[in-house]
């Protein structure tokens, strides 16, 4: 999927009811905490036939994280969902000049083209490039050079000569002088719109917003089913997360492929740390600040993901060792805002829930095979009309609203949906569970 080079025009402001955050956060967990219990009654026959093989305490661990806990988080996140509407666009043409920063590691096939779709941003003239070559040896200077020349781009390059994508970014951040700041991969290609959404969903929020995270799709879902698969992730599963966040002022990852920040924010906490999930660890250490990080959907940025199951492992992998790596630094119960403590919280639950997805969803589906239901039956199917909803409503919002306005279609990728509904969840528990393993082992970090 590649972004046309058409600017967008915003729509008029239009007034609607306004219901408070506080609201939307507290009637999503009533509807949820009502599945809970619903969930618990039809599944008391099952738990006890359970427990009489396992015991009690056993038996509730094990259906707690296969439906309860499940059906909670799905239940809130539908809830949720519905009841969200993104705050229209105060100021829908910022002027503010903003930097924009990249990474460059032997990106000498790519670069180039990145900067191209940089050069035809609508907010081209308030635009700063500064890419740091971070130890590369291959031409990615070159091409940088050259793209500045064919673009007519103001690029600073730079060079740093550790390893390491935070000491690249740290060392660009030197060289900021804007007040605010993008990260950009190298390889990731923007909407012809995208710095300006990112610019104008941070001018038309609150004093406190210190970053605004874009939308990441999938740019190569045509070369592997592997990657048709990611491409419903990115679609729906991350798109979906990240709006919850965002509704609830939130956003656990300002991701570093495309995200925009305050420049004094980002340097008051240190810039990026030194870890395997540096964008992650960031933006924790952010919302511990009280400030409030933002998802702005209409700011599209396109990636390439990876084509093997092998490198999809390692990546996701690197990314629940990640999230590990984050809660390990700041606590859910040390974040100072009731909705981000909430938000954390759910990842500290990710753990129990992928181990026991692991450890016995995975055994018992195949026990049902055999006509063994000790695990795996129709009460654990109550998960599913949840996921679809949210799953179909948010289909709706993206091709509708977002990729309406952003004069995209929806790829057909039937075979990519199947394979996402019935195995993604399959492959990503086992491999965040090796993420975890890794985290806790200390192993050495490997990035690709």
């Amino acid at each position: 999927m590649y972004p046309s080079l058409t600017p967008l025009e915003p729509k008029r402001l239009s007034h609607r009811f306004y219901v408070s955050v506080s609201i939307k956060f507290w009637t999503s967990h009533a509807f949820a905490f009502g599945w809970f219990l619903f969930s618990i009654y039809l599944s008391i026959p099952w738990l006890e036939d359970f427990s009489s093989i396992v015991t009690y305490p056993v038996a509730i661990i094990i259906i707690g994280g296969i439906a309860y806990v499940p059906g909670y988080m799905n239940a809130f996140l539908m809830i949720s969902l519905l009841i969200d509407r993104q705050p229209k666009l105060k100021h829908a043409f910022p002027t503010e000049p903003v930097t924009i920063l990249i990474a460059a590691h032997n990106e000498e096939a790519s670069i180039f083209n990145t900067l191209n779709y940089v050069a035809n941003q609508d907010y081209k003239e308030y635009l700063r490039v500064v890419v740091i070559n971070n130890h590369s040896n291959d031409d990615t200077d070159g091409e940088i050079a050259r793209a500045a020349n064919t673009f007519d781009l103001d690029v600073t390059i730079l060079h740093e000569q550790t390893p390491g994508k935070f000491h690249a970014l740290n060392k660009g951040l030197r060289h900021v002088t804007t007040p605010y700041v993008i990260t950009l991969d190298a390889d990731t290609l923007l909407h012809p719109s995208a710095v300006r959404y990112l610019m104008a969903r941070m001018k038309s929020s609150p004093s406190d917003v210190c970053a605004v995270a874009g939308s990441m799709l999938v740019r190569n879902s045509r070369a592997s089913l592997c990657t048709k698969m990611q491409e419903w992730d990115y679609f729906l599963g991350i798109a979906s997360i990240k709006r919850l966040q965002g509704l609830y002022q939130g956003t656990l990852v300002a991701q570093g492929a495309f995200s925009l920040y305050k420049t004094d924010c980002v340097r008051r906490v240190g810039g990026w740390p030194d870890a395997i999930g540096e964008d992650i660890v960031l933006t924790w250490r952010l919302l511990r600040q009280k400030w409030k990080v933002y998802f702005e959907p209409l700011a599209a940025a396109f990636t390439d993901v990876p084509e093997t199951l092998p490198h999809f492992a390692k990546q996701r992998s690197r990314w629940a060792r990640g999230m590990l790596e984050g809660l390990g630094e700041i606590k859910p119960w040390h974040q100072p805002r009731l909705f981000t403590k909430y938000l954390t919280g759910v990842n500290l639950m990710m753990p129990y829930l992928d181990i026991v997805y692991t450890l016995c969803w995975i055994p018992g589906l195949f026990l049902a095979f055999f006509g063994i239901y000790w695990i795996v039956g129709l009460t654990t199917l109550l998960v599913l009309p949840l996921t679809f909803l949210s799953y179909g409503s948010l289909y709706l919002y993206q091709k509708h609203v977002v990729f309406k306005k952003l004069g995209l279609s929806v790829r057909k990728n039937k075979i990519g949906f199947l394979l996402f509904i019935l195995c993604y969840q399959l492959i990503m528990s086992p491999v965040s569970v090796w993420g975890y393993m890794q985290e806790l082992f200390k192993l050495k970090r490997v990035w690709k």
